[in-house]
């Protein structure tokens, strides 16, 4: 048998056809077919020799159900030619490869012919391409498809089952978002400073002069009041009303409505100074009338730092180039009273200097209205001796885009440690004295009006700083005093309605303050305001002057206590334990008797709570009552409120963990909710990004608890110690537990 040969026996025909030598040797042949009898049957030693019944058949009349399809080049199905086709090959010695030039010299065909399919053979569909298994195949191959098969299937029918448990548990999860599990796209730079991120936390400006409940809102054109009582909303005025004196609508920046709710306090014109202070123009709107007027002529740049309605009838008081002014009414032809006249750059009446704004109030005034608006008591900051600090800005611009490249200077009285502090005084103008001698025709000096306060006891006025003043009674003052080492202080009371004018003057110190009194240690005293008078309405404390304030505990914690009478140098504790009430006092509802407020219980949360204010008279076995909780006590939570003026009504504000919202609640309705916000857009965003492991932990040092946050990257499990900050090391293990 020559090159390129090759020859079967079977039970059956013999197939023997010419091979095309790859190397280009032999020209191509046609396929030959011998028509052969059985094994055992006899035949020609000769294979040239054809049988007598030996059918010769072209290879274009190849079976088209087993044609290969044409070498893959592009897209579509592939069925490669694998192993399994040449070990059937040599098995069987039945399947030959060989190119025929009828199919074209790329084109391979492999074929078990049958006499009885005839016809020319179709390039593509074959076989191979619909999918089916070829009849040529042995049992083994076939076997060995069948199974990848069903492999295939099995893993199909897992992945699908897995997606099915998935989509359930998605559903039926009532976990909170603190829980979740985080998403898969990172965090980057632009993310923390584009708002991606950003909780939106409204809130609520509550109109006092027009009842429990009330707040305003300005939309469409309009300032409207909304009435969460009677569930309605009202047009206060039309902001096109308000026109300064060319006829044009002012921008308004800010207003406040009188107690007779028949004018409108309006700021504009606003230059902002420090962090809580700035500079405006104000004028004074006619509701009924639809007419405007300024409180004194606008100036431009505006020098008026600040202006406020009395708590009765519509005067005015209002500070400009630093001294003190009143308008005792709001009628268009009424003078102000000039009640200081030597403000300067470093003389300020009625408003703070830069540290007692910064240091001190937080807030860009420093006067007090009396509850029947007869006084007004007002610090005056005299900080001459302090010395001067300059530094530079960089770009005192508006616009960010027109940078300035040279620097401009700001000069400011700083006081640094161990230089002179600003030197203090404590003055009451008394209003209605002024005015009643005015109308019975004895003209009277302002100054003759005017108090200066002082106390036994009282710090040298370089070492003097006034933290407080709260009036607690028409006639009843308190003065909070520190040392400068805030480790000595005195509150002291101030009795206006004393016969004399020397008796008016001179406080009564009535608490001590520091190492020596109620903080009783070494630390310093915090400069907050937390004093808040107890309702004259309150009928257990009727003429009492009583007040509430936060006084520390012998343990040393922070806690509500009452004082009454307002002499009474005896605190008594309406909360107690070892927490402390953090923030102040919330509210105060005289109709239900109840102080609302927040506390740190436990020290990483802020919770809401209320205690009853005591109806009678202390014992030494008083009981003090226990806090009841308006929050979640049971979750983790960090709230923030803020109450209507007689605590009908609040804000409550969740903070976290999870996404934050802000809600309205009714302290007598339980059911009763109004949602402000939800922050729908910031819970999609923490679903959809990776977020960090947060751990809080605690831990004991020197007999000390302390409360610990851990943060770690996602997917961060170490395992091995690894730096905190570049100096603390902790095991992978114990960084999980233990922070």
């Amino acid at each position: 048998m020559g090159p390129g040969f090759r020859r079967g026996i079977v039970n059956g025909p013999i197939v023997s056809f010419v091979k095309y030598h790859r190397l280009g040797c032999f020209p191509p042949q046609r396929l030959v077919v011998f028509d052969m009898p059985s094994r055992d049957a006899p035949y020609s030693d000769n294979p040239t020799t054809p049988h007598p019944n030996t059918e010769m058949r072209s290879a274009g009349l190849v079976d088209p159900l087993v044609t290969r399809p044409r070498v893959y080049y592009g897209e579509g199905q592939f069925d490669p030619p694998s192993s399994d086709d040449d070990d059937t090959d040599e098995d069987g010695g039945f399947a030959q490869r060989h190119s025929v030039d009828d199919l074209g010299d790329d084109t391979e065909s492999v074929s078990l012919l049958s006499a009885s399919k005839v016809g020319p053979a179709p390039l593509s569909p074959g076989r191979a391409e619909r999918g089916n298994m070829s009849p040529r195949l042995s049992p083994v191959v076939q076997k060995h498809v069948t199974s990848v098969r069903l492999l295939a299937i099995v893993l199909i029918s897992l992945v699908s089952l897995s997606a099915i448990i998935g989509i359930v548990a998605g559903f039926m999860y009532q976990g909170t978002a603190y829980h979740r599990t985080a998403g898969q796209k990172h965090i980057t730079m632009d993310h923390i400073f584009n708002g991606t991120f950003y909780a939106s936390q409204p809130s609520v400006n509550w109109v006092a002069e027009a009842g429990d409940g009330v707040f305003s809102l300005q939309e469409n054109g309009f300032i409207k009041l909304v009435d969460l009582k009677s569930n309605s909303t009202k047009e206060l005025v039309v902001e096109t009303d308000i026109q300064n004196e060319s006829g044009r609508p002012i921008a308004i920046y800010g207003w406040r409505l009188s107690v007779d709710m028949k004018y409108l306090l309006v700021k504009t014109d606003y230059m902002k100074q420090w962090r809580h202070s700035g500079f405006s123009n104000y004028y004074v709107h006619n509701i009924e009338a639809k007419t405007t007027h300024p409180i004194i002529p606008p100036t431009f740049p505006s020098k008026t730092a600040y202006a406020t309605w009395s708590p009765t009838g519509n005067a005015i008081a209002f500070v400009t180039d630093n001294d003190l002014y009143i308008l005792p009414s709001a009628a268009p032809e009424t003078a102000p009273i000039r009640v200081t006249t030597t403000g300067n750059s470093s003389l300020f009446h009625g408003v703070p200097d830069w540290v007692y704004e910064e240091e001190v109030f937080s807030a860009n005034y420093a006067l007090w209205w009396s509850p029947d608006s007869q006084k007004v008591a007002f610090l005056t900051l005299d900080e001459t001796a302090v010395p001067e600090f300059k530094f530079p800005i960089y770009n005192p611009t508006e616009n960010s885009d027109a940078v300035i490249p040279y620097t401009n200077d700001v000069v400011m009285k700083y006081p640094k440690p161990g230089y002179n502090n600003p030197l203090v005084t404590v003055q009451i103008f008394d209003l209605g004295n002024y005015l009643e001698a005015h109308e019975s025709g004895h003209g009277t000096l302002v100054d003759e009006q005017t108090l200066r306060l002082d106390w036994e006891q009282r710090h040298s006025p370089d070492n003097s700083i006034v933290t407080e003043v709260a009036w607690v009674g028409n006639t009843s003052l308190i003065v909070k005093e520190v040392n400068r080492n805030a480790d000595d202080g005195n509150v002291v009371l101030f009795d206006l309605s004393a016969p004399n004018f020397y008796q008016r003057g001179v406080g009564k110190v009535v608490r001590k303050l520091g190492t020596n009194g109620e903080q009783g240690d070494k630390g310093w005293i915090e400069h907050e305001q937390n004093i808040h008078s107890v309702p004259d309405n309150f009928a257990s404390f009727a003429g009492s002057n009583a007040y509430l304030d936060i006084v520390p505990t012998p343990e040393g914690y922070n806690h509500i206590a009452l004082f009454s009478p307002a002499d009474s140098s005896t605190p008594r504790f309406l909360t107690k334990g070892d927490w402390e009430v953090t923030g102040g006092i919330a509210g105060v509802n005289a109709k239900k008797g109840l102080v609302y407020f927040l506390a740190a219980t436990p020290s990483t949360e802020r919770h809401l709570y209320s205690v009853p204010i005591p109806i009678t008279s202390s014992g030494p076995d008083e009981k003090i009552p226990e806090p009841q909780a308006l929050t979640d006590v049971t979750k983790s939570s960090f709230y923030s409120s803020s109450f209507s003026p007689e605590a009908g009504f609040y804000v409550l504000s969740y903070q976290g963990p999870s996404t934050p919202w802000t809600k309205v609640l009714d302290t007598d309705k339980l059911d009763y909710e109004f949602t402000l916000e939800t922050n729908p857009v910031l819970h999609n965003a923490t679903l959809e990004y990776e977020s960090a492991n947060v751990l809080h932990t605690t831990f004991t040092n020197d007999g000390f608890g302390m409360s610990l946050i851990g943060l770690s990257p996602p997917n961060f499990y170490l395992k091995k110690r690894a730096d905190v900050y570049g100096r603390t090391q902790c095991e992978g293990n114990q960084a999980a537990e233990d922070g």
